[in-house]
Protein backbone atom coordinates (compact mmCIF):
# COMPACT_ATOMS: atom_id res chain seq x y z
CA UNK A 1 0.00 0.00 0.00
CA UNK A 2 3.48 2.45 0.81
CA UNK A 3 3.56 2.48 -3.16
CA UNK A 4 0.35 3.92 -3.49
CA UNK A 5 2.38 7.49 -2.49
CA UNK A 6 4.32 6.49 -5.15
CA UNK A 7 1.94 6.19 -7.23
CA UNK A 8 0.60 9.42 -6.20
CA UNK A 9 3.78 11.41 -6.59
CA UNK A 10 4.03 10.00 -10.24
CA UNK A 11 0.62 10.51 -11.23
CA UNK A 12 0.02 14.09 -10.16
CA UNK A 13 3.80 14.94 -12.96
CA UNK A 14 0.90 13.15 -15.05
CA UNK A 15 -2.09 15.45 -14.34
CA UNK A 16 0.01 18.65 -14.04
CA UNK A 17 1.53 18.22 -17.81
CA UNK A 18 -1.80 16.95 -18.85
CA UNK A 19 -3.32 20.01 -18.03
CA UNK A 20 -0.44 22.33 -18.85
CA UNK A 21 0.30 20.81 -22.44
CA UNK A 22 -2.87 18.75 -22.71
CA UNK A 23 -0.52 15.60 -23.24
CA UNK A 24 0.24 12.39 -21.77
CA UNK A 25 3.45 11.89 -21.12
CA UNK A 26 4.77 8.26 -21.09
CA UNK A 27 8.33 9.30 -20.07
CA UNK A 28 6.97 9.98 -17.01
CA UNK A 29 8.17 7.28 -15.09
CA UNK A 30 11.77 7.13 -16.77
CA UNK A 31 12.31 10.78 -15.46
CA UNK A 32 12.35 9.08 -11.74
CA UNK A 33 14.80 6.19 -13.24
CA UNK A 34 17.06 8.45 -13.82
CA UNK A 35 17.29 10.23 -10.72
CA UNK A 36 17.16 6.30 -9.13
CA UNK A 37 20.59 5.38 -10.87
CA UNK A 38 21.91 8.72 -10.43
CA UNK A 39 21.24 8.85 -6.54
CA UNK A 40 22.48 4.94 -7.05
CA UNK A 41 25.72 6.55 -8.83
CA UNK A 42 26.63 9.07 -6.04
CA UNK A 43 25.80 6.04 -3.39
CA UNK A 44 28.37 3.81 -4.98
CA UNK A 45 30.80 6.00 -6.79
CA UNK A 46 29.76 4.47 -10.42
CA UNK A 47 32.51 5.58 -12.90
CA UNK A 48 33.20 9.14 -13.13
CA UNK A 49 30.52 9.82 -10.02
CA UNK A 50 32.14 9.88 -6.83
CA UNK A 51 31.35 8.49 -3.27
CA UNK A 52 28.62 10.89 -1.61
CA UNK A 53 26.57 10.54 1.18
CA UNK A 54 23.00 9.02 0.60
CA UNK A 55 21.39 12.53 1.08
CA UNK A 56 23.73 14.14 -1.19
CA UNK A 57 23.26 11.66 -3.70
CA UNK A 58 19.38 11.99 -4.10
CA UNK A 59 19.67 15.65 -4.79
CA UNK A 60 22.49 14.82 -7.59
CA UNK A 61 19.86 11.80 -8.95
CA UNK A 62 16.31 14.53 -8.49
CA UNK A 63 18.91 17.37 -10.37
CA UNK A 64 19.23 14.73 -13.32
CA UNK A 65 15.56 13.92 -13.46
CA UNK A 66 14.90 17.66 -13.92
CA UNK A 67 17.56 18.38 -16.73
CA UNK A 68 16.13 15.48 -18.48
CA UNK A 69 12.53 16.47 -18.42
CA UNK A 70 13.76 20.35 -19.13
CA UNK A 71 15.80 18.72 -22.48
CA UNK A 72 12.99 16.78 -23.07
CA UNK A 73 10.42 19.87 -22.84
CA UNK A 74 13.00 22.10 -25.13
CA UNK A 75 14.07 19.61 -27.72
CA UNK A 76 10.72 17.22 -28.58
CA UNK A 77 7.83 18.99 -26.93
CA UNK A 78 8.44 22.63 -27.83
CA UNK A 79 9.73 21.97 -31.69
CA UNK A 80 6.58 19.08 -32.12
CA UNK A 81 3.81 21.60 -30.11
CA UNK A 82 2.08 22.59 -33.47
CA UNK A 83 1.74 19.21 -34.11
CA UNK A 84 -1.78 16.89 -33.11
CA UNK A 85 -1.56 15.66 -28.99
CA UNK A 86 -0.81 12.22 -30.63
CA UNK A 87 2.39 13.17 -32.24
CA UNK A 88 3.10 14.33 -29.14
CA UNK A 89 2.24 11.39 -27.21
CA UNK A 90 4.16 9.19 -29.37
CA UNK A 91 6.91 11.67 -28.97
CA UNK A 92 6.93 10.57 -24.84
CA UNK A 93 6.71 6.90 -25.16
CA UNK A 94 10.42 7.44 -27.89
CA UNK A 95 11.76 9.92 -25.20
CA UNK A 96 10.75 6.43 -22.55
CA UNK A 97 12.44 3.83 -24.72
CA UNK A 98 15.90 6.38 -25.50
CA UNK A 99 16.39 6.58 -21.82
CA UNK A 100 15.54 2.91 -21.21
CA UNK A 101 18.07 2.13 -24.15
CA UNK A 102 20.86 4.98 -22.26
CA UNK A 103 20.03 3.92 -18.80
CA UNK A 104 20.98 -0.06 -19.99
CA UNK A 105 24.15 1.19 -21.96
CA UNK A 106 25.37 2.39 -19.22
CA UNK A 107 24.58 0.51 -16.15
CA UNK A 108 23.76 -2.99 -17.88
CA UNK A 109 20.55 -5.09 -18.66
CA UNK A 110 21.02 -7.07 -15.68
CA UNK A 111 19.82 -3.94 -13.37
CA UNK A 112 21.04 -2.60 -9.63
CA UNK A 113 20.40 -2.22 -6.07
CA UNK A 114 19.33 0.71 -4.97
CA UNK A 115 19.09 0.97 -0.92
CA UNK A 116 16.52 2.37 0.75
CA UNK A 117 16.92 5.98 2.39
CA UNK A 118 16.45 4.08 5.84
CA UNK A 119 16.93 0.75 6.91
CA UNK A 120 15.01 -1.51 9.25
CA UNK A 121 11.43 -1.39 10.39
CA UNK A 122 9.45 1.51 11.90
CA UNK A 123 6.80 -1.25 14.07
CA UNK A 124 4.66 -4.42 13.44
CA UNK A 125 0.96 -4.88 14.60
CA UNK A 126 -0.13 -8.27 13.53
CA UNK A 127 0.08 -8.77 10.09
CA UNK A 128 0.44 -5.19 9.73
CA UNK A 129 4.75 -4.31 8.75
CA UNK A 130 5.39 -0.57 8.59
CA UNK A 131 8.88 0.08 7.36
CA UNK A 132 11.10 3.24 8.18
CA UNK A 133 11.60 3.52 4.22
CA UNK A 134 7.28 3.50 3.99
CA UNK A 135 7.51 6.28 6.71
CA UNK A 136 9.56 8.53 4.83
CA UNK A 137 7.92 7.78 1.78
CA UNK A 138 4.44 9.18 3.10
CA UNK A 139 6.04 11.77 4.93
CA UNK A 140 7.27 12.90 1.57
CA UNK A 141 4.13 12.72 -0.18
CA UNK A 142 2.76 14.46 2.35
CA UNK A 143 5.17 17.38 2.38
CA UNK A 144 4.84 17.27 -1.47
CA UNK A 145 1.06 17.25 -1.60
CA UNK A 146 1.04 20.23 0.61
CA UNK A 147 3.86 22.61 -1.02
CA UNK A 148 1.91 21.88 -4.27
CA UNK A 149 -1.68 23.19 -2.77
CA UNK A 150 0.39 25.92 -1.24
CA UNK A 151 2.65 26.43 -4.67
CA UNK A 152 -0.30 26.29 -6.86
CA UNK A 153 -2.75 28.88 -4.71
CA UNK A 154 -0.60 30.73 -3.27
CA UNK A 155 1.84 32.15 -5.57
CA UNK A 156 2.11 34.25 -8.78
CA UNK A 157 4.01 30.60 -10.77
CA UNK A 158 1.30 28.46 -9.71
CA UNK A 159 -1.78 30.48 -10.85
CA UNK A 160 0.20 31.26 -13.80
CA UNK A 161 0.80 27.68 -14.69
CA UNK A 162 -2.92 27.29 -14.45
CA UNK A 163 -4.07 30.14 -16.20
CA UNK A 164 -1.45 29.01 -19.38
CA UNK A 165 -2.89 25.44 -18.98
CA UNK A 166 -6.85 26.28 -19.53
CA UNK A 167 -6.42 29.64 -21.65
CA UNK A 168 -3.07 29.91 -23.37
CA UNK A 169 -3.76 32.53 -25.83
CA UNK A 170 -5.18 35.26 -23.47
CA UNK A 171 -2.33 34.55 -20.91
CA UNK A 172 0.40 35.45 -23.71
CA UNK A 173 -1.61 38.47 -24.83
CA UNK A 174 -1.09 39.93 -21.05
CA UNK A 175 2.56 39.30 -20.93
CA UNK A 176 2.81 35.96 -19.11
CA UNK A 177 5.17 33.52 -21.10
CA UNK A 178 3.72 30.67 -22.00
CA UNK A 179 7.41 29.31 -23.40
CA UNK A 180 8.71 29.49 -19.44
CA UNK A 181 5.82 28.45 -17.92
CA UNK A 182 5.61 25.07 -20.27
CA UNK A 183 9.43 24.67 -18.84
CA UNK A 184 8.57 25.33 -15.66
CA UNK A 185 5.84 22.80 -15.87
CA UNK A 186 8.28 19.97 -16.76
CA UNK A 187 10.73 20.50 -14.55
CA UNK A 188 8.32 20.27 -12.02
CA UNK A 189 7.18 17.29 -13.11
CA UNK A 190 10.58 15.80 -13.02
CA UNK A 191 11.10 16.82 -9.67
CA UNK A 192 8.15 15.01 -8.94
CA UNK A 193 9.24 12.19 -10.87
CA UNK A 194 12.85 12.43 -9.50
CA UNK A 195 11.69 11.80 -5.78
CA UNK A 196 9.47 8.82 -6.85
CA UNK A 197 11.67 6.97 -8.87
CA UNK A 198 14.17 7.36 -5.56
CA UNK A 199 12.16 6.12 -3.20
CA UNK A 200 10.17 3.14 -5.65
CA UNK A 201 13.68 1.99 -5.93
CA UNK A 202 14.93 2.37 -2.71
CA UNK A 203 11.16 0.35 -1.62
CA UNK A 204 11.60 -2.16 -4.10
CA UNK A 205 15.10 -2.95 -3.72
CA UNK A 206 14.92 -3.56 -8.53
CA UNK A 207 16.36 -1.04 -10.35
CA UNK A 208 16.51 -1.99 -13.86
CA UNK A 209 15.99 -0.26 -17.36
CA UNK A 210 12.53 0.06 -18.13
CA UNK A 211 11.64 -1.28 -14.20
CA UNK A 212 9.75 1.53 -13.38
CA UNK A 213 7.73 2.10 -16.63
CA UNK A 214 6.63 -1.51 -16.99
CA UNK A 215 5.90 -2.09 -12.85
CA UNK A 216 4.79 1.86 -12.09
CA UNK A 217 3.59 4.06 -14.64
CA UNK A 218 0.24 2.04 -15.53
CA UNK A 219 -0.71 2.21 -11.95
CA UNK A 220 0.24 6.20 -12.05
CA UNK A 221 -2.02 6.35 -15.11
CA UNK A 222 -4.87 5.11 -13.14
CA UNK A 223 -4.64 6.69 -10.40
CA UNK A 224 -4.61 9.93 -11.89
CA UNK A 225 -7.33 9.05 -13.98
CA UNK A 226 -9.08 8.07 -11.28
CA UNK A 227 -8.78 10.70 -9.29
CA UNK A 228 -9.17 13.22 -11.85
CA UNK A 229 -7.10 13.68 -14.91
CA UNK A 230 -7.38 17.13 -14.54
CA UNK A 231 -7.41 17.40 -10.51
CA UNK A 232 -4.19 17.56 -8.48
CA UNK A 233 -5.65 16.62 -5.12
CA UNK A 234 -7.24 13.89 -7.18
CA UNK A 235 -3.78 12.39 -8.86
CA UNK A 236 -2.49 12.03 -4.30
CA UNK A 237 -6.05 10.40 -3.63
CA UNK A 238 -5.69 8.11 -6.84
CA UNK A 239 -2.19 6.85 -5.72
CA UNK A 240 -3.16 5.78 -2.16
CA UNK A 241 -6.57 3.92 -3.35
CA UNK A 242 -4.63 1.98 -5.67
CA UNK A 243 -1.79 1.17 -3.63
CA UNK A 244 -4.27 -0.22 -0.88
CA UNK A 245 -6.31 -1.91 -3.74
CA UNK A 246 -3.06 -3.32 -5.26
CA UNK A 247 -2.19 -4.75 -2.07
CA UNK A 248 -5.49 -5.83 -1.27
CA UNK A 249 -5.23 -8.00 -4.57
CA UNK A 250 -2.51 -9.39 -4.52
CA UNK A 251 -2.82 -10.46 -0.92
CA UNK A 252 -6.50 -12.17 -1.14
CA UNK A 253 -6.38 -13.27 -4.63
CA UNK A 254 -4.40 -16.28 -4.93
CA UNK A 255 -1.68 -16.31 -7.91
CA UNK A 256 -3.12 -20.06 -8.80
CA UNK A 257 -6.96 -18.43 -9.57
CA UNK A 258 -5.69 -14.97 -11.17
CA UNK A 259 -1.92 -14.71 -12.04
CA UNK A 260 -0.37 -11.11 -11.21
CA UNK A 261 -3.69 -10.29 -9.16
CA UNK A 262 -2.58 -7.04 -7.67
CA UNK A 263 -1.78 -5.96 -11.67
CA UNK A 264 -4.97 -6.73 -13.07
CA UNK A 265 -6.83 -5.00 -10.70
CA UNK A 266 -5.38 -2.02 -11.72
CA UNK A 267 -6.30 -2.88 -15.42
CA UNK A 268 -10.21 -3.33 -13.45
CA UNK A 269 -10.13 -0.10 -11.71
CA UNK A 270 -8.68 1.54 -14.48
CA UNK A 271 -11.32 -0.13 -17.30
CA UNK A 272 -14.73 1.14 -15.04
CA UNK A 273 -13.73 4.27 -14.26
CA UNK A 274 -13.03 4.94 -17.97
CA UNK A 275 -16.41 3.45 -18.19
CA UNK A 276 -18.54 4.61 -15.55
CA UNK A 277 -16.83 8.33 -14.76
CA UNK A 278 -14.31 9.56 -17.29
CA UNK A 279 -13.43 12.11 -15.13
CA UNK A 280 -12.33 11.08 -12.22
CA UNK A 281 -13.73 11.29 -8.56
CA UNK A 282 -12.39 14.57 -8.57
CA UNK A 283 -11.89 15.87 -12.19
CA UNK A 284 -14.50 17.81 -14.37
CA UNK A 285 -14.88 17.43 -17.66
CA UNK A 286 -12.93 19.07 -20.30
Amino acid sequence: AINGAVYGLLGLGIVLLYKGNRIFNFAQAEFGAVAAFGCYAGVTGFGFVPKVPYPVAAVFGVTIAIGVALLTERLVIRPLFSQPKVTLVVATAGTALLIIAITGFLFGAEGVTLDPVLQGDAFTSGGLLVTKQGLVIVAVLIVLALASALFFSRTRTGTAILAVSMEPTATSLVGISVNRISALTWGFAGLLGGVAGILFAGSSGVLGPGVLTFVALIPAFTAAVFGGITSLPGAFLGGVVIGIVQALGARNIPESVVPSANQVVVFLILLTVLLVRPAGLLGKET
